[in-house]
């Protein structure tokens, strides 16, 4: 869920001022999954940009705090939100530690990076929301270890129903800065591409694995 539009917006204008969301209908990107796709976002440029990562820092700090209050952890993501994260947490003067996709193959053998109090809710920093595998093997990973998860968010999410339905049934309020829809109607507003590729970029949202 997109909690403020104007902040959408303005996350939109950003990602694609830095061409970290890419688009190309014609010749797509292919995911780890498989999946075929006319766009690819790599949030992490977000990072060399002060004032754009400030926006996102603060906009991103301002909803934890409004939805959530100070009794709380953040928890980033590896690799891409675990400086996001890191900035929030300074922000909001909060313990912090991130997650590893796969636990480390020496020394502590650790998935989670950090001590963080197992009385207090956990707030996961992630900086694209696609298919839900990664984030919700984040989220697991912490139920696991005895933390209560109390929500995700995200810079951008594509927004697609499928993984929608895994974070409804972890029980886990997920809301993005941005999403696919917000996008959409950015650049259809903007003539930024043709009618046929506006069509095209529906129709892989709608079934990502067949549209081309």
């Amino acid at each position: 869920m997109v909690l403020d539009k104007k902040v959408a917006e303005q996350t939109v204008n950003f990602l694609t001022q830095i061409n970290a969301i890419k688009l190309n209908t014609q010749n797509p990107f292919t995911w780890t999954s498989g999946i075929k796709s006319p766009i690819y976002c790599d949030n992490r440029l977000v990072l060399s940009y002060p004032k754009i990562r400030e926006f996102i820092a603060n906009s991103m700090s301002q909803i934890i705090m409004n939805k959530y209050g100070n009794d709380i952890s953040i928890v980033g993501v590896a690799t891409g939100a675990v400086a996001m994260g890191m900035m929030i947490a300074e922000r909001l003067n909060l313990p912090y530690a991130y997650v590893r996709p796969e636990p480390k193959g020496h020394g502590l053998k650790n998935k989670i990076e950090g001590n963080l109090n197992k009385n207090s809710g956990v707030v996961v920093i992630e900086d694209l929301i696609s298919t839900g595998k990664s984030s919700i093997n984040a989220i697991n990973a912490l139920k696991s270890d005895g933390h209560n998860v109390i929500g995700m968010l995200s810079i951008f999410s594509y927004n697609f129903e499928f993984a929608n339905k895994k974070f409804t049934s972890e029980k886990i309020t997920l809301n993005s800065l941005a999403n696919y829809n917000t996008l959409i109607k950015i650049i259809e507003s903007r003539g930024d591409l043709s009618d046929e590729e506006i069509s095209r970029l529906k129709k892989w949202r709608e079934d990502p694995w067949t549209w081309c």
